[in-house]
Parts: structure tokens; sequence; C-alpha cells
């Protein structure tokens, strides 16, 4: 019997409660989620026609369609929004504290986790965690993700475990703890004539800058600038992370304001100097947040204590670049 017909007969076994087959609340939330039949049937490893037969008794037990056709997708319907994220919320709870066994054991762990962070987390915090984490859980898989416009609804959708992010980005009704800080400081081409050991405020807004530019968030201190500072900046190049930042300063004159653990990694291995900002910015805190209902999946919490008790890149310190 292959995967299709078990997943098959799996639908067919009623649990009920309250005159509900409590499976088809996953496939409702499936289908709430990708609003589409034959989507929603890959995700659970079901056949069309199991998926659109569950959706025909969903629509029976709860008087209403929950979705309509809508050109080649699905549209929930009122009720069907209403009820999106009540049962994404107690399949959650369902999953981190009664289907996650206790008893973890990170040498023989097999999961993915899903991350929502940005790629400068990424370089300097996840990628020295995760190596280290490899160690004692081989088994353990992980998917980073960048942030888009609503993480808080990735953490409800159960599309992401985890949100690495400044605080100002995450919600309130769900738990989240310190990671880490950060400060900015500017970098130069160590070949840029024009700039040498400090940079002063008119020479840091007569420069072209190199700047991060994301789709759906605007980065901290590009809001802060505006916000604060009343004065713009000359921006020559508009790249898609933070990351690249430091090589689009090589062999030029452009400068960029940078995160200071990303610039200490780039300036070990190119020719770039590292200059105090002309100005107090702001401090960014990096925060780690999960999904209320995961307090007690024991490998997301022992991946977590890991996050978060890892030191990573060393720590900020009050000194010049």
């Amino acid at each position: 019997m292959d995967s299709m017909d078990k997943a098959n007969r799996h639908i067919g076994y009623q649990m009920r409660f309250k005159g509900l087959d409590l499976n088809l609340l996953v496939v409702l939330d499936a289908l709430l989620t990708t609003r589409n039949v034959s989507r929603a049937g890959e995700v659970l490893n079901l056949s069309q026609s199991a998926t659109s037969g569950a959706l025909a008794r969903l629509r029976d037990y709860f008087g209403d369609t929950l979705l309509v056709q809508q050109g080649r997708g699905m549209v929930p319907t009122p009720l069907g929004a209403a009820l999106a994220p009540q049962i994404r919320n107690a399949l959650t709870q369902i999953e981190g504290t009664i289907i996650a066994r206790p008893g973890f054991e990170p040498a023989i762990a097999d999961r993915e986790i899903r991350i929502i962070a940005s790629d400068y987390v990424m370089v300097v915090w996840l990628a020295p965690v995760i190596s280290a984490i490899a160690m004692e859980a081989p088994g353990l898989r992980f998917r980073i993700d960048p942030p888009t416009v609503d993480p808080e609804g990735q953490l409800d959708s159960g599309s992401a475990d985890l949100l690495l992010m400044p605080g100002k980005y995450l919600a309130e009704q769900h738990p989240s703890a310190h990671c880490f800080d950060d400060e900015y400081c500017v970098i130069a081409c160590e070949r840029n004539p024009e700039i040498g050991s400090s940079i002063s405020v008119e020479e840091f807004y007569a420069a072209s800058h190199v700047d991060a530019a994301f789709p759906t968030v605007v980065p901290g201190y590009t809001d802060w600038f505006t916000r604060q500072s009343g004065q713009e900046r000359q921006v020559g190049v508009l790249a898609g992370g933070f990351a690249a930042l430091p090589y689009f300063v090589l062999g030029s004159r452009r400068i960029a304001l940078v995160h200071k653990r990303l610039a200490r990694i780039y300036a070990e291995h190119l020719p770039i100097r590292m200059l105090p900002a002309p100005f107090d910015i702001p401090k960014i805190e990096e925060r780690l947040q999960w999904h209320r209902f995961a307090d007690e999946d024991e490998c997301l919490r022992w991946v977590r204590e890991r996050i978060l008790g890892h030191d990573a890149i060393d720590g900020i310190d009050n000194t010049d670049p």
C-alpha cells in the first residue's frame, strides 16, 4: 500500500468530536492556507478527489461553502476567514503539547526547523549556531527565509517556528527573548583616497552610499534617518540584502553604514576599513520569538536555548572600530 492510499485511508478514519471528524480540521487548515484543492492535497499527501470529498463534508458540517472559486484559486467566505486562525491555533497547540513527544533526544531527532531572519542575522548569528547544533543534533534540518510583511502571520499559520528579528517587528501576544545587540559603523574601501581613519558628518552626507533595500521591511537605520536626521543620503547602490553591502564598497569611493558585527567579519577577509559613525544611532536589539503554544515543544525549546545561549561573534564593545 503506497503513501497515497494510506493517507486516503487515514482521512476515512473518523475520530469525531460533537459530530465533527477531527481529521477534517487538518484538511480545512491546508485548504485555507493554500486556497487550492490540488495544492492542499499535495501538502497532505491526499488525492485531489479525497481532498474535494473532505471539503464537501466540511461544507455540510458547517453549513457554509467555506471557500469559493475565484479565478484559478479560492477565497474564504467570512466564516472560512474567521475559522482560519482558530483552527491554526488549535492545531499548533496540539502539535506543541500533545503530538510533540516528551524526552527529546538531540542525537536521534529528525525534524525541520523553520526560521525567519535577515541575511545579516544568518551570517553573524545563525551560521555558527547551526554549525554547533549539527554536532549535537545531526538530524535537525533548518530552513531560513527572509522576513515578509507579516512575520506574525507566518508564526500563526505555522509556516515559521521561530522569528529572529528586531523587537519592533514582533507580535506582542507571543513570547520572545533577547538574543543579541548590535551597533552601526561606516565601512569604506581601504584604497578610497577620500576616507581616512574617521569620517565627519559632512563627509558622510557628501559620499555616495550603498544601502540595503527589501520589498517588505524597512531597515531600522533607514527609518531612523527619515525620522530623526532631517537629511537625505546619496544612495548610489541599493542591494537586496545586508550581506552584499561590503562588495559594492570594494574598489569604489562609496561608503556604507552597516552592522558592526557584520563589518568585523568582512574586515577579516576583505580590504575594507571600519570607521565610527559620525553621530549616535540607536543600537539594534535582535529578539527570538516563538508561538505561545510552542512553549512545551521540547525540540523547539532545545533549539531556542542553543540560539539564545550561543556566543557567536564577539560581543559589541564601546571602543572605536
